[in-house]
């Protein structure tokens, strides 16, 4: 049983006994994996007071194959994310950003940038010592492009996704899940998948480019987060409970709309 020292985020947390904890974490160098915190409620135990979901620490293990539970022997605690303990919507989101790992990340599958993208959106949700929140529709929308990244299911923006030609500029197009991008919006019945407009890609764009997202584009900024939680839960075939949530939605199913498109589950009226 190797022991590693690293750093991590409480993804999961169950309780094992009255004194000790079960817990999923999301380790920079070691991936996702499960353990068991001996003793983590006792008093003067080396686990910061016991293990808390959102929480961000350095961490002592000794792992075990995948499948078994690893043994959690220290939890330093570094980052409470104390902003998303005060408003219910950053919370959510946080949530929904810790959901995401849960069920897209396989365990012992080692992500580094996911969990420095991750760490940026925890702490742009939650707020640290060192730096204030800060936009959480920014900060989620980067999250999810970085998932879609490391998870190798990056949307296809600069190009049509049916025959990988040059994309013609226009006000709307439509998002393919099934082809993973945009192709024409050409107001047919054969248009299947999800009407988005230009000011929506253009942010995913920015995104792509390493582009800082500003606060004056919120609609579409917003409008850029259902499209790409609609995308994810696509491709995990459900969505995570928190994703309504986070997005300000309320759940509804795929329906074919009238124009022979189907609509988001994540979306209003108008499309993303």
């Amino acid at each position: 049983m190797p022991t590693i020292h690293d750093e991590a985020i409480c993804v999961r947390q169950w309780d094992w006994s009255e004194t000790s904890q079960t817990v999923s974490v999301f380790a920079r160098q070691a991936g996702v994996f499960r353990a068991v915190a001996k003793g983590s409620r006792r008093d003067g135990a080396p686990f910061s007071g016991g293990l808390e979901v959102l929480t961000r620490a350095g961490l002592t293990a000794s792992l075990k194959r995948t499948g078994a539970l690893s043994t959690l022997t220290s939890w330093d605690l570094r980052d409470p994310y104390p902003a998303m303990r005060r408003e219910l919507r950053r919370f959510h989101a946080g949530m929904y950003v810790v959901d995401l790992i849960h069920h897209a990340v396989h365990d012992a599958d080692p992500h580094p940038g996911l969990y420095d993208a991750t760490v940026c959106a925890l702490t742009a949700l939650g707020g640290t010592q060192d730096a204030p929140a800060s936009d959480s529709g920014a900060a989620l929308l980067a999250f999810q492009w970085a998932l879609l990244a490391e998870t190798g299911r990056t949307p296809v923006i600069d190009r049509r996704a049916d025959t990988g030609e040059a994309l013609r500029e226009s006000k709307t197009y439509v998002f393919s899940p099934a082809l993973g991008g945009l192709i024409p919006d050409t107001g047919t019945a054969a248009d299947t998948g999800w009407r988005v407009r230009e000011h929506t890609i253009e942010q995913l764009r920015r995104l792509a480019c390493g582009q800082t997202l500003g606060s004056e584009v919120a609609p579409s900024i917003e409008r850029a987060n259902r499209l790409l939680a609609a995308h994810i839960a696509w491709g995990l075939e459900s969505a995570p409970a928190t994703a309504a949530l986070a997005l300000g939605q309320t759940p509804q199913p795929l329906k074919a709309g009238a124009d022979g498109v189907k609509s988001s589950p994540c979306s209003d009226d108008e499309g993303p």
